[in-house]
């Protein structure tokens, strides 16, 4: 029951986070009457930054109060400020009150490492997958209810579902501990932990390096995307843009459900990382294309290849340490995460009014394609030195998936 009400209030969350991502252009136009694109990728860079730098002091926090305890004046406080923005009218005032409850609002991502906690280093690949799905699926949701909101409603409505998904996560949090549940221990997990290797803490730091450039590249597409879908489709319709926005969300929802299959019959996903880097580089491509068709199966190979890519890769966030560090280690590697998105943000917005719509496709690409390279050349001898410091069939395990 606690790991199955976790996921389901990171899922609340997500959909209502997810609501406004693919509109704030038509949000600032609406709202505040700012037509820049400049404007919005600089908007959302701050907000990247403002997540990136909350989270680690939210798991600093979280060693001393319980993270259940913790969310709940988290989550108030986040609600009380989605409030706030809902009736804000000065653009400069709405800046300052959202990236605080952005701070506020970044300590539910401590849910991710208290779940992994829960399960045995062998499940982590498949709940990772779940996870993954949860965040892709609450996208579409929340591209779907953002596309309602601004064709029956405003755009600022937004952030009274926000704050009602505050309050659902404050009353889970406060039911769990009603009934006593609380931070798991070490030694609940049962396993041997892994032994170190002695490349276990530059590792960390290596493969923090190859996410930021991986989460700059498939971030960079993001906040212009539904305007490139317009004008090359000529439908300027809210709710279809969110469903082809969301098209990567329901090939991840096709994907965890083929991993579960394969893994039941004893195997595992075939693909290598490289292999899929070539594929998302492919569908980067193809959506770049002014026809429709064409850019639709870009989208889906694209959404194929990130959710795969994004699995193999949080695996190695916690293969690389111990239940003790994970909450430490998930917000380090965040850190990373959060520049490369952080980067996206900036460069999207200076791309798109220097080379138009379709840009940021291309520089993607070319992310996704230093991706490859730096895969092998920062994590191939801390892969390998792990997977010789460590023994018996927990080690085969890591060995298998992180070579993948």
């Amino acid at each position: 029951m606690l790991k199955g009400l976790l996921i389901g209030m990171t899922a609340v969350a997500v959909v209502s986070d997810s609501m406004l991502l693919p509109f704030y252009p038509q949000f600032f136009s609406g709202r505040f009457g700012i037509e820049s694109p400049l404007h919005v990728g600089l908007y959302l860079a701050a907000a990247c930054l403002t997540v990136m730098l909350s989270l680690p002091a939210w798991a600093r926090l979280a060693k001393r109060i319980d993270p259940l305890v913790l969310l709940i004046y988290t989550q108030i406080a986040a609600g009380v400020l989605c409030v706030t923005c809902y009736v804000l009218t000065n653009v400069m005032t709405f800046w300052a009150v959202s990236m605080g409850m952005l701070v506020f609002k970044a300590s539910y991502l401590l849910i991710y490492p208290y779940v992994m906690r829960l399960e045995r280093r062998d499940r982590h690949a498949s709940t990772i997958g779940v996870l993954s799905v949860v965040v892709h699926f609450g996208g579409i949701l929340g591209a779907l209810l953002g596309g309602l909101a601004l064709d029956y409603g405003e755009a600022r409505d937004i952030f009274l579902v926000m704050a009602v998904s505050d309050v659902i996560q404050v009353a889970v949090c406060l039911f769990l501990v009603a009934k006593g549940a609380h931070r798991p221990a070490i030694d609940t997990v049962d396993e041997t932990p892994a032994p170190e290797a002695p490349t276990a803490g530059s590792g960390a730091i290596r493969l923090g390096l190859v996410m930021l450039v991986f989460y700059f590249s498939a971030f960079l597409i993001r906040p212009f995307f539904v305007l490139h879908w317009e004008s090359v489709s000529g439908l300027v319709d809210a709710s279809v843009s969110a469903l082809v926005f969301a098209i990567p969300g329901a090939v991840a929802l096709l994907a965890l459900v083929l991993n579960a299959r394969i893994r039941r019959r004893g195997g595992r996903p075939g693909e290598r990382l490289v292999t899929l880097l070539m594929l998302g580089i492919a569908g980067l491509l193809l959506q770049a294309s002014l026809l429709v068709p064409v850019m639709l199966t870009g989208r889906a190979l694209f959404g194929w290849a990130l959710f795969q890519i994004t699995v193999r890769l949080e695996v190695m966030i916690f293969e690389l340490g111990t239940p003790a560090s994970y909450a430490s280690d998930y917000s380090k590697v965040h850190i990373f995460q959060n520049l490369g998105v952080l980067g996206a943000s900036f460069a999207a917005g200076s791309m798109v009014s220097a080379f138009g719509l379709a840009s940021p496709f291309f520089l993607a690409a070319l992310g996704f394609l230093t991706t490859a390279l730096l895969f092998p050349l920062l994590l191939q001898h801390v892969l390998g030195s792990r997977q010789a410091a460590a023994s018996g069939p927990a080690a085969s395990y890591r060995a298998r998936g992180l070579s993948q």
